[in-house]
């Protein structure tokens, strides 16, 4: 029976329109958010108004560090323990080389086109473009680069901290060049 809704439900996303599947993905990444949280946790809903308006930061925890990359922190803390939510606000041509965090994570690609690949070394063969309303995972210890071409980009992730970045080439991390 939970095949059949499985792909009863898949079959409604793909039938939904772009804008309806982005926005079905970025609730469905905040609630489950919300549902890892501790019941003491307030009560969130953002426009993405008001996370435009919230204090961006070109680093922190669990951020690449490259020059550009805007990282809005909208729920929770990734420095201290329990979940986060991200928005990384990425400017066209950009990359990213190979890293890992501690924690595992997921994301959801919600403008722009993201190349996304997994292994210790950044290369396009590697790579999937990802559009907006993809979905993806970063899991914990896994190796992971990304980049954007002629457009930016906006992802939404979250993790359950304290989360952090090591590249896997230390001589790859922003200000080691």
């Amino acid at each position: 029976m939970f095949g059949y809704l499985a792909a009863a439900a898949a079959a409604a996303v793909r039938a939904m329109p772009a804008l309806a599947r982005v926005t079905a993905a970025s609730l469905g990444l905040l609630f489950a958010s919300a549902y890892a949280a501790p019941t003491s946790s307030p009560q969130l809903r953002v426009t993405p108004d008001e996370v435009d308006a919230m204090q961006a930061h070109e680093s922190g925890a669990g951020t690449s560090g490259v020059a550009g990359i805007r990282t809005t922190v909208v729920a929770g803390d990734p420095a201290k323990p329990g979940p986060y939510t991200i928005r990384l606000s990425i400017p066209a041509n950009t990359k990213i080389q190979s890293h890992t965090h501690r924690d595992s994570r997921t994301a959801v690609v919600v403008a722009g086109v993201w190349y996304f690949g997994y292994g210790a070394v950044a290369g396009t063969a590697a790579e999937k473009a990802l559009p907006a309303g993809s979905f993806y995972t970063e899991p914990a210890g896994v190796a992971h680069f990304a980049e954007t071409k002629a457009d930016p980009v906006l992802v939404y992730i979250t993790g359950n901290g304290p989360t952090d970045t090591v590249y896997v080439k230390a001589s790859d991390a922003p200000g080691m060049k």
